[in-house]
């Protein structure tokens, strides 16, 4: 057979092999019909490698039930978020305001995400690393029972060895201590990092681990959460990760503005829950620790503040929590307030945003100054900089790099956590937020954004105009990428 022949042949095997791929693709993914082409574009221009790369960053996660709860376990959620919708519905007749107003945000949660309301907690927010490491150190130091850690990002550095060790003695005195990360968020964690804990009697799981520490068919999809949960009592949920960055002692980030909740009630034991089914699926239990004795369940709490905890990720079938903040957005009236280090939403978030400008709310948008992923900043500005034109309020976070994740919405309702607006987090991550409908907690949460402003520069549509065409070349093609980023 000549060359030519020969060449031709394999040609024609590749592109029949690329075919039946791309096949697969359009026939078992059920995803959004532009993120379809996407991935089809790709295999078309680049045959066999396009596949090899999908099956790295491309695949969907089987939606049917990932966490394997049993038919038991499932029916119980089911009937928890029955009993609630009844309840609401009894309730909101009451004339108590924020049910009143918010009670449909508070039955989609519910619906959407098993997001279940308890209205007994009590919040502290922290906005500053050291004030919540040397707080969450101390509660560990007291705990006496049990401490469950989650964290994206555990850094072997000074912050990361005091936790490890509080870890530790509370280990060996007995207290039952789990620890949970992500293994590409936590990449740079050596095998061995938390080898005195697991001998203290703690115990260690990764979420998504490669195999053999070089392959990871699951890097796409990571485990953004940062949790913990102390004794059943009190739990930490939102942005910050483990390291000495956080603590504001990186000199390329310097000041690190994140934005955390530290909660005591029954939202607590709602987070556990998130906890404990990420920590079962980490290690592929094939048995399950019974919810209901898992969970401490109190039975009252001194607090006042109604919390849902809502999760979304790549398992769900809709967007949980951008819809959240979609329907946070529509139902503003006077004003709309958010904080978040990377500002890259589709199409449905955009034009919440655009109408409710035209709607007349005050729509702000504080962003930091400073990249820690340059496409990512520049595909930031880009759509604030589309919001520009319709009224928006951008201000640019000078005093450090500003890390939170947080919405306030009319002073009335707002929400911490660990999604960023992008399509990373509306997608791909696994990510938990807590919303409260506590007025007293939403307003201090907008004096914080008040007072970060005088720390801010304002983002004018003259401002923006001005700038090079370098800059417009590198929004652009940011903006091209944002899909992806």
């Amino acid at each position: 057979m000549e060359i030519g022949n020969i060449i031709t042949t394999i040609a024609s095997i590749i592109i029949f092999i690329n075919l039946l791929l791309a096949l697969g693709v359009l026939f078992f993914e059920k995803r959004d019909v532009g993120y379809t082409w996407a991935w089809l574009l790709v295999l078309f221009f680049l045959p066999i490698i396009g596949f090899l790369i999908y099956i790295f960053l491309g695949r969907s996660l089987k939606q049917n039930n990932f966490y394997g709860l049993t038919a038991e376990e499932q029916k119980m959620l089911k009937e928890e978020v029955e009993t609630q919708l009844k309840l609401i519905d009894e309730e909101k007749h009451d004339n108590i305001p924020w049910l009143k107003h918010y009670d449909d945000l508070i039955t989609m949660n519910l619906r959407s995400s098993h997001g279940r309301l308890s209205e007994d907690n009590e919040m502290v927010i922290f906005n500053d690393g050291h004030q919540k490491f040397d707080a969450l150190l101390s509660d560990i130091k007291a705990a006496t029972q049990e401490v469950n850690v989650q964290y994206y990002i555990i850094q072997p550095d000074h912050l990361g060895k005091r936790l490890r060790d509080a870890l530790i003695a509370k280990a060996k005195e007995g207290v039952k201590v789990r620890v949970l990360y992500d293994e590409v968020g936590s990449k740079k964690l050596s095998s061995g990092f938390f080898d005195d804990l697991k001998q203290a009697g703690g115990e260690v799981r990764v979420f998504f681990p490669s195999f053999l520490k070089l392959i990871n068919f699951r890097i796409n999809n990571r485990n953004h959460r940062k949790l913990v949960i102390i004794d059943g009592e009190l739990s930490y949920i939102g942005g910050f990760n483990v390291g000495d960055e956080y603590l504001g002692e990186n000199k390329k980030f310097g000041y690190w503005r994140d934005t955390h909740f530290k909660i005591y009630g029954n939202a607590v034991n709602d987070i556990q829950i998130r906890f404990i089914m990420d920590w079962h699926q980490a290690g592929n239990d094939k048995q399950h620790d019974d919810y209901k004795d898992f969970c401490f369940h109190l039975e009252q709490h001194h607090g006042t503040s109604p919390v849902q905890i809502v999760s979304s990720g790549p398992n769900s079938e809709t967007e949980h929590l951008k819809n959240m903040y979609i329907k946070m957005i529509l139902s503003a009236k006077e004003s709309v307030y958010i904080q978040t280090p990377y500002f890259i939403p589709d199409t449905s978030f955009m034009d919440a945003c655009k109408m409710a400008l035209l709607s007349g709310v005050d729509v702000r948008i504080m962003i930091p100054c400073k990249p820690d992923h340059p496409f990512v900043y520049w595909a930031t500005w880009a759509y604030v900089g589309d919001l520009l034109k319709y009224g928006a309020k951008i201000l640019l976070y000078d005093n450090g790099f500003l890390h939170a994740k947080t919405i306030v919405v009319d002073k009335k309702i707002a929400s911490v956590g660990t999604m960023n607006i992008d399509s990373r987090s509306f997608r791909l991550n696994f990510e938990v937020n807590a919303i409260t409908y506590d007025e007293r907690v939403a307003e201090e949460l907008y004096n914080i954004f008040e007072e970060d402003s005088t720390r801010s520069s304002e983002l004018t549509v003259e401002r923006y105009s001005k700038r090079s065409l370098w800059i417009k070349f590198k929004e652009n093609i940011s903006r091209l990428l944002s899909p992806i980023l």
